[in-house]
């Protein structure tokens, strides 16, 4: 029988009259001939309560506890939601990540997926089941330890649950009914994608788009497995994620992805010397902070300045790593500016590889709405640019226009 993986996030499985609809969804796939793998998510809200009963509890945790509790939440969605299929004639049951097993690393709260076993499933499909529904965002440690995979950890599931049993796709059902180009709520004329490839969602994914997590989407272009993207509340087609070239005709920018939490921050005459790079980002790596955009000065009589930016809630976490390295003398500058109001926005699209001018396209569309750039970064399929953040709906909405989005497909 084919094999199909059928993904539910905690919206789609809210309650239980949410619950009951997924599973008829589960049912019309069954009708169709196919062996399914359902992987939940825990009801929307669950999450939260049971972190938050955590921390309440004890704010110095064992991570391998506050693992054991938060992992409980899709316990109990897949017990419901085999029940139900149960109910509708459907040979079911529920799976936990250590049954399975899910093998991962021991970074409780991050874990990351090793192996899959598909021993266990495998015969049962041979045997009376028809339908395996397994509790996302959780596996077993090489010490025997529940884990956890951290925020949309059930997506990682279930595209590694796909590329582990060869299904023929991948559907990860949401409130949403697919992939657009970009935020409909900040451009009206946002119009969802039928196709887009791996390469294209993994920057958009990383560049603030929210549909799917980024892990989910690397794995899914690593192994080639086939992500729709669908929503459970509507009943209409979604957005295939796939390769470059199931896609006929690509448009030069397939979507505007943007950050609003952005923070430019920058070293002041800093000495321009070998190594120099090295001593300001290995701290700040150290430190955890996550740098994105780059940009160095040019150098003006041995003294040059280095612009990053990086998350608004990690600003501090940063000056403090800048702060302590010039106090150990790895480092000398004479002051360290911060801009906590720019916000990212950026074009992506696999047909700027072979188109020339997109970026002086993007450019003018800015300049024309009086837009400041303030810094850019390329790769061969984006262009990403910090922006004032009370320019950032402006800005959207004219990059929209400028490469005609609303006549995506």
């Amino acid at each position: 029988m084919p094999r199909l993986v059928m993904k539910f996030g905690g919206t789609s499985v809210a309650d239980l009259a949410r619950i009951e609809h997924t599973a008829g969804l589960v049912k019309r796939e069954v009708d169709r001939g196919y062996d399914v793998i359902v992987i939940v998510s825990a009801m929307s809200g669950k999450t939260n309560e049971l972190v938050g009963w955590v921390n309440d509890t004890s704010h110095l945790y064992d991570a391998r506890e506050y693992d054991a509790v938060v992992s409980s939440g899709e316990n109990v969605t897949a017990g419901l939601m085999s029940l139900r299929l149960q109910q509708m004639g459907i040979d079911a049951r529920s799976w936990q990540g250590w049954q399975v097993p899910v093998h991962t690393t021991s970074a409780h709260g991050a874990a990351r997926i090793e192996e899959i076993g598909t021993e266990n499933l495998a015969s049962k499909f041979e045997g009376e089941m028809q339908v395996a529904v397994v509790a996302g965002f959780q596996g077993l440690s090489p010490e025997n330890r529940i884990t956890t995979l951290g925020r949309g950890g059930s997506d990682t599931t279930a595209v590694a649950f796909a590329a582990a049993f060869g299904a023929e796709r991948c559907d990860i059902y949401t409130d949403v009914d697919g992939i657009y180009t970009t935020d409909p709520r900040v451009a009206a004329k946002a119009r969802k994608l039928d196709k887009i490839a791996y390469e294209e969602m993994l920057e958009l994914a990383s560049l603030g788009a929210k549909v799917l997590q980024t892990r989910s989407v690397e794995l899914a272009m690593r192994y080639k497995v086939r992500l729709q993207v669908l929503s459970s509340f509507e009943d209409k087609p979604g957005t295939l994620v796939c390769d470059e070239e199931e896609i006929m005709e690509s448009n030069v920018v397939s979507g505007v992805a943007f950050q609003r939490d952005e923070a430019k921050m920058t070293l002041i005459s800093v000495a321009d010397r070998p190594g120099i790079a090295a001593a300001i980002f290995g701290p700040l790596a150290e430190a955890g902070v996550n740098v994105d955009m780059i940009v160095q000065n040019i150098s003006e009589e041995g003294r040059t300045d280095m612009t990053f930016s990086c998350p608004i809630n990690q600003v501090a976490r940063a000056s403090k790593a800048m702060e302590d390295a010039k106090s150990a003398g790895s480092i000398n500058y004479h002051a360290l500016d911060a801009d906590e109001n720019v916000a990212k926005v950026s074009i992506v699209g696999i047909g700027m590889r072979s188109h020339a001018g997109v970026a002086q396209q993007m450019f003018k569309a800015l300049a024309d709405e009086g837009v400041n750039i303030k810094v850019i970064t390329t790769s061969e399929i984006k262009v990403s640019v910090l922006i004032d953040r009370k320019y950032l709906e402006l800005a959207v909405q004219s990059l929209h226009d400028a490469f005609a989005l609303e006549r995506a497909g």
